[in-house]
């Protein structure tokens, strides 16, 4: 099965791959890293814009430290998650450091980087080391899941429960081709996106399966709004009629986050 697996996506990514990605072209941990924290929770084809305009702007770590965070989140707004980008930044002063841009950063020291998980760490291990690791995002496991577990015909059909990642991983183990980890992904990638795309809805078997929350009248919508005010240097007191039940808690977590702080009486970009 591991074999007819990998000829199955190997076929798919030679035909009809997204090679033209502009991620996909650099081996750079750091513009690797801006890639994925962009495409966390956001579609490929919204990313692609601010990705190319972000790297341009900021194309090494040391010119994105060297930036306002103001500057920051106005070249991030519109993606939304604005903590991804503080987050983002911060680790990029790991990474502008000399120590790192001569070396192979190893999944642990991308790890402690803020704001980066297991996923993330493998991730770019994977696309700029070509390390072979195991990792699991929402096309990996619809490809996965689909193809093992829901199959006709597969002799590993799950039919009671919910599969955990911890399953999925095992698989990828096995299936994972020597030497080929940064390729390998982007197919596996690519192929999940294809079956999404003709119908396959298999992610509500995964234990990791959550309904996302409406963004109209949320926290994240307030949050999002009172930092774009503030970038633009707008006052906020008609933000705090509109929403006089969100405001004040969106002002909290924003200033938790430490992407705003307070300047006397009024509040600012930190």
């Amino acid at each position: 099965m591991p074999t007819e697996f990998r000829k199955i996506v190997w076929a798919h990514y030679r035909k009809y791959g997204r090679h033209d990605l502009p991620w996909r072209k650099t081996h750079d941990p750091y513009k690797i890293l801006v890639s994925e924290v962009m495409l966390q929770q956001t579609q490929v084809e919204r990313v692609i814009p601010f990705y190319k305009q972000f790297i341009k702007q900021f194309p090494t770590a040391k010119r994105l430290v060297a930036a306002s965070l103001s500057d920051v989140l106005s070249a991030w707004q519109g993606l939304g998650y604005n903590r991804r980008v503080k987050l983002l930044r911060d680790a990029a002063v790991v990474l502008s450091k000399s120590s790192y841009r001569t070396k192979l950063i190893t999944v642990d020291e991308l790890e402690k980087l803020p704001g980066v998980g297991p996923y993330t760490a493998r991730a770019v291990a994977a696309f700029a080391y070509n390390v072979g690791v195991v990792f699991v995002e929402t096309n990996i496991r619809t490809a996965v899941i689909h193809h093992f577990f829901t199959h006709v015909g597969c002799r590993t059909s799950h039919t009671s429960g919910r599969i955990s990642d911890g399953e999925i991983e095992k698989i990828l183990g096995k299936v994972l081709p020597k030497g080929k980890a940064r390729e390998w992904y982007s197919a596996l990638m690519d192929y999940g996106s294809h079956l999404k795309r003709s119908g396959v809805r298999v992610n509500a078997q995964s234990t990791q399966y959550a309904k996302q929350s409406q963004f109209e009248g949320s926290l994240r919508q307030v949050r999002g709004a009172i930092l774009r005010a503030l970038t633009a240097g707008t006052s906020l007191t008609n933000m705090k009629k509109k929403y006089p039940d969100r405001f004040a808690p969106a002002l909290a977590a924003l200033a938790h986050d430490e992407l705003i702080k307070k300047n006397g009486r009024s509040w600012r970009i930190a």
